[in-house]
């Protein structure tokens, strides 16, 4: 992969989900699957967390979750000025989310010159969608197909990753660094711990829609930050509806 200062930001879709569990509660899951669900969940589990509660963390695998949004983000050139577009795909059947972000990716991100950039997007965002879309029956486009790849082969970049300079010990978020940065944080109503209830419960999709477009544009700030970059206005931010 070549310096993050070379890279044409341009070619770049910047992009992040939001996931939920499959079902909205434990009850609602067979019998089957619960007893899968509970092999999967022994890392998470502690002592004193309630089965109900630590259901709602099913969202973060992609074998007990579904995708309900994602958002994207990519640079256009507007004369000597840079103008972000933002869409998102969102709803209760992840199948034609899916089907509408893989669309997207074919018919103008899949040159062979697209980059795909995510936070934690190696671990998390590009294998779930990987492994939603086989489940959905989707086919994975060529660009987004990492089975089998080397990672330097692989058009992934992750602004965890970049963070790291070699350091695996730790986790740091995507709220964490956009404080250190300076950026606008993307965490002011809801976070990934909430998103379970807000779709579930509260049944506020738009809510959790208006989170993953604040994520998204995070993360490209964030990416300009790590080249020393000045942010891009927020009046040259486009919501794409």
């Amino acid at each position: 992969m070549q310096a993050i200062s070379r890279i044409d930001i341009s070619k770049i879709l910047f992009l992040d989900i939001e996931t939920v569990p499959l079902c909205a509660s434990l009850s609602e899951v067979s019998e089957e699957e619960r007893v899968l669900w509970e092999q999967k969940s022994k890392r998470l589990q502690t002592g004193d967390i309630a089965p109900e509660e630590l259901y709602k963390k099913a969202g973060i695998f992609a074998e007990f979750g579904k995708i309900v949004c994602i958002s994207v983000a990519f640079v256009l050139q507007k004369g000597s000025k840079l103008q972000v577009r933002v869409r998102s795909f969102a709803g209760h059947n992840e199948k034609q989310i899916l089907e509408d972000f893989m669309a997207l990716v074919r018919t103008y991100f899949n040159s062979g010159k697209t980059l795909f950039c995510a936070h934690n997007g190696m671990e998390f965002d590009f294998p779930y969608l990987g492994r939603r879309a086989l489940i959905n029956g989707i086919s994975i486009p060529k660009m987004l197909d990492a089975r089998g790849k080397k990672p330097w082969e692989m058009p992934f970049l992750d602004t965890l990753d970049m963070w790291r300079f070699g350091d695996y010990k730790n986790y740091t978020s995507l709220k964490l660094l956009t404080h250190v940065f300076g950026i606008p944080t993307p965490k002011d109503d809801i976070d990934g711990s909430m998103v379970c209830d807000v779709y579930w419960q509260e049944q506020d999709l738009q809510r959790i829609v208006s989170y993953c477009q604040k994520d998204v544009i995070a993360i490209l700030q964030l990416f300009r930050k790590y080249r020393c970059e000045d942010l891009i206005p927020e009046d040259a931010i486009v919501i794409v509806v």
